[in-house]
């Protein structure tokens, strides 16, 4: 069983940046994906075991980026750039495959509350 353990999220205001963190063991693709209150959890970003290929729900492309240092068994979420609409419950995931799916996900973590003021 493969245990993910989030952290980062918090409070920022329209326009800051944070960084969530994803610790967890083991070859998996990772992604990220969000969800607000009444409404289905959306993928976000997702990045492959290696590194080299990552992809990006077009709504954060350009302000968010995914990665990870496998040394540390830990993917990262940089936000940047936020808006009052990225508020969110943001969920970590680990499988074999770094698609949009959630089904494409094995693990998931227990979710780290982003809100961003206006």
């Amino acid at each position: 069983q493969v245990q993910l353990v989030e952290s980062g999220g918090g409070l920022v205001q329209a326009g800051g940046s944070l960084r969530l963190s994803c610790a967890a063991s083991g070859r998996y693709a990772m992604g990220w994906f969000r969800q607000t209150p009444g409404k289905e959890r959306e993928f976000v970003a997702g990045i492959s075991w290696s590194g080299t290929t990552t992809n990006y729900v077009e709504s954060v492309r350009g302000r968010f980026t995914i990665s990870r240092d496998n040394a540390l068994n830990t993917a990262y979420l940089q936000m940047n750039s936020l808006k009052p609409e990225d508020t969110a419950v943001y969920y970590c995931a680990a499988g074999y495959l770094y698609g949009t799916r959630e089904y494409e996900y094995k693990y998931w973590g227990q979710g780290t509350q982003v809100t961003v003021s206006s």
